[in-house]
């Protein structure tokens, strides 16, 4: 599966999916470099935060992405018990972010002295070892259990935000069905025909193309790049290429 954002919201959000993603994989790792690799994914998904109003963002989209599902009520044939659950959903993570503080990852990040030490040593190559912060090398040797509720404990205020991120996200995939297409000696063009969120595209898994998306305001190219030898740059398939596509409509 290829995704390819089509607004800034949405590549913020796929950006703090795959944060989340990574975040827990390295939470379930109790060794000292799991832990380590924990702080960063957390540290990076707080700059991410603080860098935007996400909150007002988040507020605003479901908002109106809840009047136009709200609307389908009227309409024939429509699930209303499948509506109203999504809906109901939809009213816990609005009513989650709206109590929460619009600055609270930047407040995080200036008011916890350990946080700071490490977010500002992190983009430095080795900069977090040892002897460049005992203090982490310190915390780092105490019981799992004592790390992982401190863990738990900055984590707390990011649930929210990760459901609401997730919860649209599902939204944007869900809202229209996969179909087939053919891109004729390895490339494809097709009209947006209005605001579009995310392009999806899906190949069969073990191959050895991948798409590389471009996209303007009425069309976007999908052009198959092969990669059979990661030595050399990838060439553009000359061959047509069978895959699924999913226009996201914002």
């Amino acid at each position: 599966m290829f995704e390819q954002p089509l607004n800034e919201r949405v590549r913020t959000y796929l950006r703090l999916e795959f944060l989340f993603d990574r975040l827990a994989h390295h939470r379930s790792d109790t060794s000292g470099f799991g832990r380590r690799a924990a702080i960063a994914s957390m540290l990076d998904i707080l700059l991410l935060l603080g860098r935007s109003d996400i909150k007002t963002d988040i507020i605003k989209e479901l908002g109106a992405q809840r009047q136009q599902l709200e609307a389908l009520h009227r309409r024939p044939g429509v699930d209303t018990q499948r509506l109203d659950a999504v809906l109901a959903e939809m009213d816990d993570v609005l009513n989650a972010m709206h109590g929460m503080s619009t600055q609270f990852a930047s407040a995080v990040l200036r008011d916890n002295d350990f946080l700071v030490s490490v977010a500002n040593r992190s983009a430095i190559p080795g900069g977090t070892c040892a002897f460049d912060l005992p203090n982490l090398h310190r915390w780092l040797s105490l019981p799992a259990a004592d790390t992982r509720r401190n863990i738990d404990a900055w984590l707390a205020d990011l649930a929210p935000y990760e459901r609401a991120v997730r919860f649209d996200l599902s939204l944007t995939r869900e809202s229209v069905e996969f179909a087939p297409r053919s891109a004729e000696g390895g490339v494809y063009v097709q009209s947006l025909g209005g605001p579009t969120r995310m392009l999806r595209v899906r190949l069969p898994g073990g191959g050895t193309v991948y798409p590389e998306i471009s996209a303007g305001k009425h069309r976007f190219t999908i052009r198959f790049m092969q990669s059979t030898d990661l030595t050399n740059r990838s060439e553009q398939s000359r061959d047509n290429v069978a895959f699924d596509l999913a226009i996201c409509h914002a």
